[in-house]
């Protein structure tokens, strides 16, 4: 195993633990309506939330080194993976039960997982070009307002927009992380991708915390994992040049599909609690 790998599910694992903190301090906290940026300092205040922004600190300095050193589909696989750190976490801590598929899923992660390092070739040495590195700023403000948008859904549909908008938000700060080839301080100031990596992340950070609060965990986590995967993955492979060892790459589609479907079936255990969503 590589050190990037092991970076990388260093992160899904500071990830994974941070959404179960996460998701008990959003539950705990009083709602607002629309998009309210004081639910942010609402959860805030609750413990097990600021543990939970520790840990996604410490899973973002570790998926920035992974992305430094491995293919982008490979983080991001292995971040989506997190939801099995979520389920086996929510498991010891807060006492839930796996079924035999669920545990399946799990199995089903760790193997896709376990395929895509066997695969993956060496970070490719092409860089994002200049115009690339401009887009992703706009990217980041139009996923803002397509949040915006999505709130005006029905519940279920809303759900799992808002999930997707927070995903594809990740994707963006992944890609711009990608994207950083220098850092030097004053070459960072006039770095496009750096203040898309911070917007971006605002984005989801804030649509993220909105979905998990309103809407079924799993609905949420679905669209999230579809989200910062697909599209970051095949831009990866288009912008960077991205690839696997030779002859590994039906070994590692297989991998990406076979970890992408565990986690989806993952996210339907996703809920702490999940009597129903709400309105």
């Amino acid at each position: 195993m590589t050190w990037g790998l092991a970076a990388a599910i260093l992160a899904a694992i500071c990830y994974g633990a941070a959404s179960v903190l996460q998701a008990v301090a959003a539950r705990a906290t009083p709602a607002g309506t629309g998009v309210d940026p004081r639910l942010v300092v609402r959860v805030m205040r609750q413990t097990p939330f600021l543990l939970g922004l520790a840990l996604d600190g410490a899973g973002f300095g570790f998926q920035f080194w992974a992305l430094r050193s491995q293919p982008v589909f490979v983080v991001q696989a292995a971040l989506a993976a997190s939801l099995a750190v979520t389920a086996v976490v929510a498991t010891v801590a807060l006492g839930l039960r796996l079924s035999g598929a669920q545990w399946a899923a799990v199995v089903a992660v760790c193997g896709g997982l376990a395929l895509l390092g066997l695969s993956a070739g060496a970070e490719s040495a092409r860089h994002a070009s200049m115009a690339f590195r401009l887009a992703l700023v706009p990217a980041a403000l139009v996923l803002g307002m397509l949040g915006l948008a999505a709130l005006r859904l029905p519940v279920r549909a809303r759900s799992a927009a808002l999930g997707l908008v927070a995903g594809l938000a990740f994707g963006v700060v992944a890609l711009a992380a990608r994207s950083v080839t220098t850092f030097a301080p004053a070459r960072l100031l006039r770095e496009p991708a750096v203040y898309a990596m911070v917007l971006a992340g605002v984005v989801a950070f804030l649509y993220l915390t909105t979905g998990l609060q309103r809407g079924a965990v799993t609905t949420v986590t679905a669209g999230l994992v579809i989200g910062e995967t697909v599209l970051p993955s095949v831009l990866g492979v288009l912008v960077f040049g991205d690839g696997t060892r030779a002859g590994f790459g039906p070994v590692a589609g297989a991998g990406f599909v076979l970890a992408l479907a565990g986690c989806l079936a993952l996210a339907r255990f996703g809920s702490l609690e999940e009597p129903g969503e709400h309105a």
